[in-house]
């Protein structure tokens, strides 16, 4: 069997490296279409205009109108190709990217990423996420080209919202947790191969950063402040989960977590896809026999101890729906689902025994 390995063409990360971004757009082309919302484009605006206009690189800008739909790409697109740009850039969190995205796919666009938050692993990816208008998990796209341009603003990003840092390291605790586990059956990755010796470094490298430096990064996005520790969990939550994942496999974390985006509490709460992934993660250290109790305990205690979910009360799942939570073990049991990657089978019954002996040792922890 082949093995691949896909990563994007180029990744930039450092403190004000956004002002950079004319000069690496020069090798792209020559009109740029800038996507984000409203309120970072008041934030991040100036810099990014006055750095285009250095490197005379033309841009056409459009506000992002907040979620990652099907029509919210046809719409992007239809505007880039009427204005005649080559280049797609979105600035913003991981469904603007995934727009932008999906619009340069379309329409033969170079790709450039620019995150502003390290939520979760869709800037150096090859793929897109997507919701209807209410919100609801549709389904993902799979595309032949990574981005050709991943720029990872850490003073932007030391300044968002700590709860997204957080969610980010979610999704990235799940690249190793997962693909260790779909590693035994041999499950093919995103781009059709076996994963390579050199994801899977990357993969385990992403978890063993995470341990070691997630507590002391959390705190000090808290504060404000740029440090070693919040520059390799940064890096651990774009870079090394996206390559990972993308050329690894997944199996019943995301599989939990994609599924937990139709649920309307999780939806009434914000409840952040890398928040939804850490109980997936949960779920499924508590449904592989495999997995010893001190190891299952020690990543519980981690999640607990920076905050992500590990109990339907951290979902506002709370007081807990039977039949509700039956519905969605059903939903993820389904054929072809990302939970049957793992070598043992996986049943409705087996889910939903799962998810609330995840619930209970979360609380058991917590006491």
């Amino acid at each position: 069997m082949k093995k691949t390995l896909i990563a994007p063409r180029r990744y930039v990360q450092g403190p004000d490296v956004l002002a950079e971004i004319g000069v690496l757009l020069q090798p792209l082309g020559k009109k740029a279409l800038i996507l984000w919302d409203r309120p970072l484009k008041e934030l991040v605006g100036a810099v990014v205009r006055e750095s285009l206009q250095n490197a005379d690189i033309a841009c056409f800008e459009v506000d992002f109108e907040g979620e990652a739909t099907l029509a919210e790409r046809t719409r992007v697109g239809d505007l880039a190709v009427a204005e005649g740009c080559d280049i797609s850039v979105a600035i913003g969190g991981g469904k603007v990217l995934d727009v932008g995205k999906g619009a340069a796919i379309d329409h033969k666009m170079r790709i450039v990423t620019v995150p502003t938050i390290a939520s979760n692993d869709s800037p150096t990816s090859a793929a897109s996420v997507w919701y209807d208008e209410n919100h609801n998990f549709q389904g993902f796209e799979c595309w032949p080209f990574n981005p050709d341009l991943v720029l990872v603003d850490s003073r932007v990003i030391v300044n968002a919202p700590v709860r997204a840092f957080v969610a980010g390291m979610g999704d990235a605790l799940s690249t190793w947790v997962e693909m260790e586990a779909s590693m035994q059956t041999r499950t093919k990755n995103l781009s059709g191969g076996l994963p390579t010796m050199a994801a899977a470094a990357l993969a385990k490298l992403c978890f063993e950063t995470l341990l070691e430096y997630g507590i002391d990064a959390k705190r000090d996005v808290e504060n404000h402040v740029l440090t070693p520790a919040v520059e390799k969990v940064i890096e651990a939550n774009t870079l090394l989960s996206g390559i990972g994942f993308e050329s690894g496999s997944l199996a019943t974390a995301h599989a939990i977590g994609n599924e937990l985006s139709n649920v309307a509490a999780c939806q009434a709460a914000g409840m952040m896809h890398g928040e939804k992934v850490a109980f997936g993660i949960a779920t499924q250290l508590c449904l592989d026999d495999s997995v010893t109790a001190e190891y299952r305990n020690m990543l519980f205690g981690f999640m607990i101890e920076i905050g992500l979910p590990v109990t339907f009360e951290d979902l506002n799942m709370a007081p807990l729906d039977p039949t509700m939570l039956r519905q969605i073990a059903e939903n993820v049991a389904v054929p072809g689902s990302l939970c049957h990657n793992h070598p043992f089978e996986v049943t409705t019954q087996s889910l939903y025994d799962a998810m609330l002996a995840a619930d209970a040792l979360g609380k058991a922890i917590k006491r």
